[in-house]
């Protein structure tokens, strides 16, 4: 399998990366950023490269680069937080969009993982689970092989994974403690970025009977 991720260097993006690294059925990873990572870089997986891409609108000087793959995982995401809705459709919906007109265009037989999130709802007066919902929608609609749209609630971070946001960062510390008793009262609502990267690769070599996976289908699918 090869692969194409976008945002692996987010949390969740960290956590699918190192997931698809221990796969051995996938061949090769090819991590789609705007500014080098150095995760390549004296990294002892081999199949992993890098293709740093200034312009996330548009990939038509990249297609070539972004032929004959056979997934993509796509993880890029920003916080709404403090963020115009202008400014997070930007990066949510026309980044996604652009990435998948032209992956679908590129690799038909491919299927496209879209990271979305617990409450997402096209018809949502939230700002944030509207353009998510439109996004999966859109996404949907293209001529891929295989669409998905997962919606991750409480994700916890393992193996040293870091989200890049401070006041996640603050707020993952000092929930980590309560993981084992969240996994308890509410197992359908938390995860990790381990089972959530094994979700995905799963999405991608056995399907779904349904193009949205919830929290509690993620977590199974991924244990």
């Amino acid at each position: 399998m090869k692969v194409v991720l976008f945002g692996a260097t987010g949390m969740v993006g960290q956590g699918v990366l190192r997931e698809c690294l221990l796969a051995p059925d996938v061949e090769r990873v090819l991590a789609v950023v705007r500014s080098a990572s150095g995760q390549a870089k004296g990294n002892p997986h081999a199949k992993l490269a890098e293709l740093v891409h200034r312009d996330f609108t548009d990939f038509s000087t990249v297609a070539g680069e972004l032929t004959g793959w056979d997934a993509c995982l796509y993880c890029l995401g920003v916080t709404s937080a403090g963020a115009s809705e202008a400014d997070y459709r930007r990066v949510t919906h026309d980044f996604a969009l652009a990435a998948a007109r032209t992956l679908s265009d590129r690799n038909p037989g491919m299927t496209f993982v879209f990271v979305s999130g617990a409450g997402t709802d096209p018809a949502s007066k939230t700002m944030w689970a509207r353009v998510k919902g439109e996004t999966e929608d859109a996404i949907r609609r293209l001529p891929f092989r295989a669409a998905y749209a997962v919606r991750p609630a409480f994700i916890q971070p393992l193996h040293g994974i870091r989200s890049r946001t401070a006041s996640y960062r603050v707020f993952y510390a000092l929930t980590a403690p309560l993981y084992p008793l969240l996994r308890k009262v509410a197992p359908r609502w938390v995860t990790t970025t381990e089972r959530l990267g094994r979700a995905m690769l799963e999405l991608v070599r056995k399907g779904f009977d349904r193009p949205v996976l919830e929290n509690a289908d993620l977590d199974a699918l991924g244990a």
